[in-house]
This record gives C-alpha cells, sequence and structure tokens, in this order.
C-alpha cells in the first residue's frame, strides 16, 4: 500500500501518500528564508512527512494542544480519527515536522481539499490547524509548512487557498501574497479563475 512504509523496522501508516511531498516544486517558494532554512531543509534532524498514525505517541495531540482546546482525545479516538480521514483520498493532508532526534511531532499544519463543481468541477484547499512548538517558534518553520502547503494545493489541483486567520496573524499570512478579498475576514491566493 502506498501509503504505508517501513520505518525502523516497523511498518508506518501514513494519512496520504509521502510521494506526494516529493513531487513538490520547491523551486516554486518565493519565501526568503535564513540561515539555510528552506522547506527542503527545515533544519538539523527535522523532517517533513505526512501525519502518521504513530504521531499520537510522538507528542502530536500535546502540540495541538498549543493551538486550542483538544479536548479528550485517547489514542483509540486519535486511531479512529485518522483512519476516517484516511478513508476520504484526496481529502486531507496534515503534514507535520518530526525532530528525529527527539522523535517528537514539532509543528503540524492541515490541508482540506473541498471538491467543487465551481471552476470546471475543480477543488478548493482550505488552510487549518498550523502550529509550531513553542520550544521550536523563531525558527522559521510556521513559514517552511505554510509554503509547503501552498506548493501541496497547487500539486492536488486546487484553484484557490483559503485560510482563516486572527487579526495579529495577518501580516505574516501576506508575506505569502495570501490576500483579503473585498473586506472579508478570511484571506486566499488565487491559482487560476
Amino acid at each position: 500500500m502506498a501509503n504505508q512504509q517501513e520505518v525502523n523496522g516497523t511498518e508506518e501508516v501514513y494519512l496520504y501518500d509521502p510521494e506526494v511531498l516529493t513531487k513538490l516544486n520547491f523551486a516554486d517558494c518565493k519565501k526568503i528564508y535564513k540561515n539555510g532554512v528552506s522547506p527542503t531543509n527545515p533544519g538539523e534532524g527535522l523532517i517533513i512527512r505526512p501525519l502518521a498514525l504513530s504521531d499520537f505517541d510522538k507528542g502530536y495531540m500535546q502540540l495541538l494542544q498549543q493551538l486550542t482546546k483538544v479536548g479528550d482525545v485517547p489514542q483509540e479516538k486519535f486511531e479512529d480519527r485518522f483512519r476516517q480521514m484516511k478513508s476520504c483520498p484526496d481529502t486531507y493532508y496534515i503534514v507535520v515536522i518530526e525532530d528525529t532526534t527527539t522523535t517528537q511531532v514539532i509543528g503540524s499544519a492541515s490541508l482540506i481539499k473541498e471538491q467543487k463543481f465551481i471552476h470546471g468541477a475543480s477543488a478548493r484547499a482550505r488552510v487549518e490547524d498550523v502550529v509550531v512548538s513553542d520550544l521550536y517558534r523563531g525558527k522559521q518553520l510556521g513559514k517552511v509548512l505554510l509554503d509547503v502547503l501552498l506548493l501541496l494545493s497547487k500539486e492536488i489541483g486546487c484553484y484557490k487557498i483559503s485560510l482563516e486567520c486572527k487579526d495579529p496573524m495577518v501580516q505574516f499570512y501576506s508575506l505569502f501574497d495570501l490576500k483579503r478579498p473585498d473586506g472579508q475576514n478570511y484571506m486566499e491566493m488565487r491559482y487560476f479563475d
């Protein structure tokens, strides 16, 4: 199965095929990074990959608690939701950054592909749940995650990408050419009309 790989002698189950991320054209990233950081090199010991079933044990839920209220999500509930999302191929793309030296997930962002009849039966992408561990903030990893999602949304055929954010984050997302259309309370970037 394309969404499974052997990692350290055990079979890893990914939310989607990791090959999708290797197809991204990182030359299209127009953001300027410092200290050699980029989507292809997020930092020493850091890797970008799809969410995995084993990420419950790698601190994924604790990371999300730094973003918002998570509630009680035991491992069984996490695994059920993971399998539900996985059963909707070409819909859920959760990208994580793992620190391989600590085997902890330290960053995450979600891209949800919404199928449409409009725009020639195209699709729209929505960015959700962007978070970087407070221990890793200031290392440009939020920028890396967003660049990956922007490239990914184009790769999977979306005609636009949008997100909702709090006012203090508007300036950050504006760095990626995301705009508030006609005074709306969300921002978007269109790839074609």
